[in-house]
């Protein structure tokens, strides 16, 4: 028998339970966020902070990055944030972690953009390019937040800072309050997938008319709340979890959604691998769980965290084409990934250190006590 796999590193920067987490600038960086409004920016080949900041005053919902250059914060003081963090900038700002104190002066990022948006609840931001605008010279993003009545949605339009779209709560149905969102352009114009407290998922598409929204996928998969939801639009397929045991594949196309009962209660922070072949959720039980897409077989628990677990987030993984849309992992492992030898002969250690950072498939995972774990597993 195996012995249990085993973090790879653990990350102890926070001293509040961590509720936010995401790979950016080509998976060179992990961006952590904690129950009291802190964002600790990780260089995930040495494993230490290069930036520390408290960007909310109450927790941080939703981490998210806009070019190279820009870090998207949103926090439950209502606040929906966006900060230049670039890498020239690093050196300036400070690296004294919540769990040392934070009591020195520190120097915040720079604060580009400041939203005000309604957080009534725990539901945390979505966002997309916004590819009907002119790339060569700038790139507009789209941000999706829930409205200030129950099961509404504001869509805003940066660097503009504009509301471009609202879809209405609907009248006809009880839905409670939005819970996750999902956001992304597909050829026929956006298409937003929303989760709710009544355990409904509902899915829109905006028409050809500016503003109109079409409600094209409807369905109650979880008898509690719906706690996440992740998307693979190429394929038209979304996933969701909730505060019960089911993990559910919905198809927009309307055909009968896939549903696992798993048995482990309280599953949130879904996400997708950016290969499409498997999903990850944090459980309250302090284990990740890692399914396949295709199936939904369970293929790993992670367990070493002793307390709840709110996020998790993968890194991005190279493109390839042997690695189709929901295709099952043929084996799941504890090697980590190494680099292709052919192009590291020259490089130097610290180059190698951070390729070989750059290209591992990391799943990081964070919980109730503060600590994130990373793993390199598949």
């Amino acid at each position: 028998m195996q012995p249990p796999l085993q973090p790879k590193y653990t990350l102890r920067g926070h001293s509040a339970p961590i509720h936010a987490l995401s790979f950016v600038r080509d998976n060179t960086r992990l961006l952590t966020g904690d129950a009291e409004g802190w964002v600790a920016m990780w260089d995930t080949a040495t494993k230490r902070p290069s930036a520390v900041w408290r960007a909310h005053t109450a927790t941080v919902l939703g981490l998210g990055a806009w070019d190279s250059d820009k870090i998207i914060t949103h926090g439950r003081d209502s606040k929906l944030l966006v900060w230049t963090v670039a890498s020239a900038d690093e050196h300036r700002l400070s690296k004294d972690l919540p769990v040392e104190g934070g009591q020195t002066e520190r120097l915040n990022p720079w604060l580009l953009h400041s939203l005000d948006v309604n957080t009534l609840n725990f539901c945390s931001f979505a966002q997309c390019v916004d590819t009907t605008t002119d790339q060569q010279t700038h790139q507009n993003l789209l941000l999706a937040t829930p409205g200030a009545a129950d099961g509404s949605i504001v869509i805003y339009s940066l660097p503009k800072e504009t509301i471009v779209s609202r879809i209405s709560a609907d009248t006809r149905e009880k839905t409670g309050m939005l819970m996750t969102l999902s956001l992304t352009r597909k050829p026929q114009g956006l298409l937003v997938v929303a989760g709710f407290e009544t355990g409904l998922t509902v899915a829109w598409q905006q028409g050809s008319n500016e503003g109109g929204w079409a409600e094209i996928y409807k369905g109650k998969s979880h008898a509690q709340p719906v706690l996440s939801l992740a998307m693979i639009p190429d394929i038209g397929v979304f996933f969701s979890s909730g505060a019960d045991s089911v993990i559910a594949r919905h198809h927009i196309d309307g055909s009968e959604p896939r549903i696992v009962q798993t048995m482990h209660a309280g599953q949130q922070g879904l996400v997708i691998r950016s290969d499409g072949r498997i999903l990850a959720t944090a459980g309250w039980d302090g284990r990740a769980r890692i399914y396949s897409t295709k199936t939904l077989q369970e293929l790993a628990v992670l367990k070493w965290h002793k307390e709840g677990c709110y996020a998790v987030a993968f890194a991005d993984t190279p493109s390839d084409s042997d690695h189709d849309h929901g295709k099952v992992p043929g084996e799941v492992s504890g090697e980590s990934s190494t680099p292709d030898r052919r192009t590291t002969s020259t490089l130097t250690v610290t180059q190698r250190r951070h390729e070989r950072a750059q290209k591992t498939h990391w799943l990081a995972l964070g919980s109730k006590d503060g600590k994130v774990s990373l793993w390199d597993v598949f």
